[in-house]
């Protein structure tokens, strides 16, 4: 397997997108060399974005995590979230009523930020929903796993709404060894439980690579192909597929859900091939 410098295959394109977790940061903040590699981008002229399943918090408190740890060059502007793919959707195809979520209060600012009204799935009355429209799974916290799991279901097998899973992660690194359910898993939970098909956005859905493609373009103002773009993340299953599919260069890291020790193990068995393999950004 062949490890190569991070900052010599960046050095190849006009463009990358970032994953947050497992890249940048993991469990116990900003991972080691990123400052310096964040520094190294602005001085070579590379353009960069963070790409994130992340649905639990808005943009701004996303930059303000990140200006918190010490990287304020990662502003608002540089923040591309799968829960903005759901917004835009929900903006689109859902006009009125109240959208019930399964998330934190602040994770609803994707639903509030186009004029719906929220309710959280743990306040529902099974007895009195003739006003939902649509259901969100935005966050893996804020709710209790057992009772609001149970009525979650139970609502979607007593009215027909649409379901919109805001991030695809089936998981999230929890510690060096342990993960954590993310909201992706609890769809994967509810959807034959409900006996629905749920609406999801993020990697390795191509429609957030053609959002952050276009959103690049604009904001850069100039002309970029796929072939100025690369893709570096910790998951194959998400960030490399995805990005794969979408026709850019990727990036395998190894600083995150991917050992060294597997890494090549995974991606012979899955044939998710990454054009690189780094051993982090900091390299």
């Amino acid at each position: 397997m062949d490890i190569q410098s991070f900052k010599e295959v960046a050095k190849k394109y006009k463009v990358i997108f970032l994953d947050s977790y497992g890249v940048l940061r993991n469990y116990q903040g900003i991972l080691p060399g990123v400052r310096d590699m964040i520094k190294f981008l602005d001085d070579e002229g590379i353009a960069y974005y963070v790409l994130t399943n992340d649905a639990s918090r808005s943009p701004i408190q996303l930059a303000e995590a990140f200006a918190s740890r010490g990287i304020p060059e990662i502003t608002v502007e540089k923040i591309i979230s799968s829960g903005m793919i759901a917004r835009e959707y929900l903006e689109n195809k859902v006009n009125s009523g109240t959208v019930v979520y399964l998330g934190t209060e602040r994770s609803a600012h994707y639903i509030e930020s186009v004029g719906l009204n929220t309710l959280s799935i743990s306040e529902v009355d099974l007895a009195n929903m003739d006003d939902f429209t649509a259901m969100v799974l935005l966050d893996d916290e804020g709710f209790d796993w057992n009772y609001d799991l149970t009525k979650a279901v139970n609502i979607l097998r007593k009215k027909s709404l649409p379901v919109i899973v805001a991030n695809s992660d089936e998981t999230y690194p929890l510690s060096k060894d342990h993960v954590s359910i993310a909201v992706g898993g609890i769809a994967d939970l509810l959807e034959p439980l409900s006996d629905k098909i749920f609406i999801r956005f993020g990697k390795p859905d191509s429609q957030i690579f053609h959002f952050a493609y276009e959103y690049a373009v604009t904001d850069l103002q100039m002309s970029i192909s796929k072939r100025d773009i690369l893709m570096v993340g910790d998951t194959l299953k998400t960030d490399i597929i995805g990005g794969n599919k979408f026709g850019i260069d990727t990036c395998l890291v190894l600083s995150g859900n991917i050992q060294a020790k597997n890494a090549e193990v995974l991606i012979s068995a899955t044939g998710i091939i990454p054009n690189y393999i780094c051993q982090s950004v900091s390299t």
